[in-house]
């Protein structure tokens, strides 16, 4: 569900595609917050291509898929860079730049520059599905699915169209219990119409995720600083903050875990473990707790961040979880 114009004003392009983005795998609910958030910070492509990244990841943390904040930032540039800060209007422009796909280039088109562009999300791919009464499982009815949506996008106001098929999907048309008998479709819903709704789309089963495992050390200095580092750009977390630790993997020795601490110290292993749901894998952490005496030089590649400022930090939900345990309180969260 997309940023909207009120009635009768022009859409702003930044704004439109500031929600695509922060929407890619994420509930309204949960991007609001942060949509106000970068628009208070940086109102326009100008001002977030200004901007440091190091900020934007800052602002982004906790929101997940972290790639996005890098994509975001890369992205303003080019356009202020190549594009005279200005977004591309047609589908194959918008797709070259970072961050932006099918569906997202689409949706962009549509809502923001009014083009006649087949926008499939989630929400439209359900109605499609039902709609047609789409009996090929996904991802492989997705072919079918954007083809009978292509049927179906108006030669005019397709950004009108777009978003009125996202807000059926999400409020009507809903994965769970749709309320058939509001939908102005019903009459022409084939699946609505047998009553097998619920049945679509077909999914496969869910396939178990892996499970990591690893260790993460939490070591606070007398001064009342604690040791973290910044994980690499690429990559999972890429250019977010954390505490040191080992990887992550399947095979982890924990009676192994000590012999990767980033300093010797009098280590303490906390009772539980911090879990995690990353898109295609489940992490369980094991997590220790030490001190160092005032004036301990940081391992290189690491800092000492005063305890009070950590929040400030771009800190993943994971890494809020760790210090939630460390501190025997609820997890970090940023004003």
């Amino acid at each position: 569900m997309p940023w909207r114009a009120p009635p009768g004003v022009v859409p702003d392009p930044y704004k439109v595609w500031l929600s695509e983005i922060m929407l890619q795998q994420t509930t309204v609910q949960a991007v609001k917050g942060y949509y106000e958030k970068f628009l208070r910070l940086w109102p326009d492509f100008a001002a977030l291509a200004g901007a440091p990244i190091d900020e934007v990841m800052k602002a982004w943390a906790g929101l997940g898929y972290y790639s996005r904040a890098r994509n975001l930032h890369a992205c303003a540039k080019i356009v202020v860079d190549e594009h005279g800060g200005k977004l591309p209007v047609d589908v194959g422009s918008l797709r070259s730049l970072p961050g932006i796909g099918a569906y997202t280039s689409a949706a962009i088109a549509a809502i923001a520059f009014g083009k006649r562009a087949v926008v499939v999300d989630a929400n439209v791919e359900r109605v499609v599905a039902r709609l047609f009464e789409i009996r090929e499982p996904l991802p492989g009815a997705k072919t079918v699915i954007r083809q009978k949506a292509e049927l179906l996008t108006p030669g005019r106001r397709a950004g009108d169209f777009a978003q009125a098929m996202m807000d059926l999907g999400a409020g009507v048309c809903t994965v769970k219990k749709p309320a058939c008998l509001l939908c102005p479709l019903h009459d022409f819903c084939a699946a609505g119409a047998a009553g097998t709704a619920e049945s679509f789309p077909v999914k496969p089963p869910k396939a178990a995720k892996p499970l990591r495992r690893g260790a993460v050390f939490f070591l606070r200095r007398a001064d009342g600083k604690v040791l973290m580092r910044t994980r690499l750009p690429k990559g999972l977390l890429g250019g977010m903050a954390e505490f040191p630790g080992t990887d992550w993997s399947a095979n982890f020795k924990s009676r192994q875990a000590l012999s990767h601490a980033p300093v010797e110290a009098n280590w303490k292993k906390l009772p539980g473990v911090v879990k995690h749901v990353f898109t295609h894998f489940a992490l369980e952490l094991s997590v220790y707790s030490g001190s160092a005496p005032r004036g301990l030089r940081a391992p290189k590649g690491m800092r000492w961040v005063v305890n009070s400022r950590i929040a400030e930090e771009a800190l993943p939900t994971l890494m809020r979880k760790v210090a939630a345990l460390v501190e025997g309180k609820a997890p970090y969260k940023r004003s």
